[in-house]
């Protein structure tokens, strides 16, 4: 009763850029804005689990989740298997801010990042100015609150592809220590980086790290992703799952075992290989066409918008009805000036979008 009480009273706002995917995406020949790397064939994994029922324990295998902490310097009851990223993040905002607490949200980002949390408590955002997208540590800390219960960032970021540096995370997880509040990092693209630095959960016990298959390792459909955190985190977290998606899927803790085993060098040899070809690509389309962006990480750019429009969504609608390609408004992470670009597809997918986008902005 109290979580159906909870569920009812929750507000949450539309998903503006999953409802312009929703409209566009599936009619469109191709899409340019997708955030992930492309996505690898089943035919390279064994895809027969066995029985089909529940992953039992439903926080995961136990020998997995054991393997997965290591990575973390965690135990295994520091870590949950749940449905991709999106579960984890959710879980981490139900299980923590569960009596209407407050967050503060590094943006522009994913809008699940602080609509969600929204939805529980308030939220200050804290923006990133362009065209540096620079994180400010003092403007973060006064944000703080005495009922503070995360700070939230997304590492390397999405839209922009900005990868903060580790001194200016390690500013974040001190303001975390100091105000008794957890620093939960999204770090979907973080091995997408030749060097990337260490998980915040790693870095310390208020750090909360979120990630997934999705990515770098281009398995969305695989819907398999974990937290790693302090166990009494984990703890609530768990609580909240088995009222979500109870375990995560069979086949995907199945398909995850391999591609975070032997197979996984070489994934992310190849992902990161195509990511630096594909950001050579749109850097000489941009440079060519005198657009602008901060030189992503990871997969995605976040690019000015040409001169002649007046909105980001009037550019990236014209483009998809005239030229069937998908772009993502900017307007839609809260900067108009801009729209995001994903170059994570094949590279002759990417040069064929490219080339529609020569030819739609050449009239």
């Amino acid at each position: 009763m109290v979580l159906f009480y909870i569920i009812i009273s929750m507000q949450i706002e539309d998903f503006r850029l999953e409802r312009w995917f929703a409209k566009y995406e599936h009619r469109s020949e191709i899409m340019l804005a997708e955030s992930g790397i492309r996505s690898l064939k089943a035919e390279l994994f064994d895809l027969d689990p066995g029985d089909l029922g529940y992953v039992i324990p439903t926080n995961g295998d136990p020998d997995f989740r054991r393997e997965i902490g290591r990575r973390y310097g965690r135990g295994k009851d520091e870590v949950l298997f749940t449905c991709g990223t999106q579960e984890a993040n959710f879980l981490v905002f139900s299980s923590l801010m569960d009596r209407g607490n407050h967050a503060v949200v590094i943006t522009p980002t994913y809008q699940a990042l602080h609509s969600v949390p929204r939805a529980f408590g308030e939220v200050t955002e804290v923006k990133l100015p362009p065209p540096d997208w620079e994180l400010s540590v003092d403007r973060v800390e006064e944000a703080v609150r005495d009922d503070t219960a995360l700070i939230v960032l997304n590492n390397p970021n999405n839209p922009t592809g900005r990868y903060h540096p580790k001194e200016k995370v390690e500013g974040l997880l001190e303001i975390a220590e100091d105000n008794d509040a957890y620093l939960l990092c999204d770090e979907v693209y973080r091995l997408l980086v030749s060097d990337p630095l260490p998980p915040v959960t790693k870095m310390s016990e208020r750090g909360i790290s979120t990630t997934s298959l999705t990515k770098a390792y281009g398995l969305a459909g695989a819907r398999f992703g974990w937290i790693a955190a302090p166990e009494e985190v984990i703890e609530k977290a768990w609580r909240w799952k088995d009222y979500t998606t109870i375990s995560p899927t069979k086949i995907g803790q199945h398909i995850a075992k391999q591609a975070l085993g032997m197979m996984e060098s070489e994934i992310l040899r190849k992902n990161m290989s195509l990511a630096e070809k594909n950001r050579d690509i749109v850097q000489e389309f941009i440079d060519d066409r005198d657009l602008g962006w901060y030189r992503p990480v990871g997969v995605n750019g976040f690019i000015t918008i040409p001169e002649g429009f007046e909105s980001s969504v009037e550019f990236c609608r014209g483009f998809v009805e005239e030229q069937s390609v998908v772009l993502a408004p900017g307007e839609l992470f809260g900067y108009d000036d801009y729209f995001r670009i994903g170059f994570g597809l094949p590279t002759g997918e990417l040069k064929k979008g490219l080339f529609r986008l020569d030819s739609y902005l050449s009239g």
